[in-house]
């Protein structure tokens, strides 16, 4: 079996805020699947979305209480294509309402950082050069 799309679903305190978050970090937004209740934001064209769903809409759709930002229920990792990058995203996210949880790390084949969004969600950004993995 083959997977072609993940719509990873997170609750959010303010659908409004988290747009304009996501947007700043450089993301777009599929209007179809957004609304005042949802935001649904395009991390890979026809591929990965994430739908960041207001704490009421998205308790419809579970039975369990879901993390309220002050606990780590997953950790969300995206790749982008350089350090530059991985750099730019993070800092670009504190300065719009995100937070710094951890330093950057560098392996030499790969490098991250991360932060909290607004709602406390931790991404972890990383470039990766699997032709520089070490053999021993």
């Amino acid at each position: 079996m083959k997977i072609n799309q993940i719509y990873i679903n997170l609750p959010v305190k303010d659908v409004q805020k988290t747009r304009e978050f996501w947007t700043t970090l450089g993301f777009s937004i599929n209007e179809q699947f957004s609304d005042d209740k949802a935001v649904c934001v395009v991390m890979k064209e026809d591929h990965i979305y994430t739908m960041f769903l207001k704490e009421e809409f998205f308790q419809t759709f579970t039975n369990r209480p879901f993390a309220k930002g002050d606990t780590t229920q997953v950790l969300l990792a995206i790749g982008v294509e350089s350090r530059e990058q991985v750099d730019e995203m993070v800092k670009t996210a504190i300065e719009n309402g995100g937070s710094k949880y951890s330093e950057p790390m560098d392996h030499g084949w790969m490098y991250q950082s991360a932060f909290a969004d607004l709602n406390g969600h931790q991404w972890e950004v990383m470039y990766a050069d699997a032709s520089q993995i070490p053999t021993e």
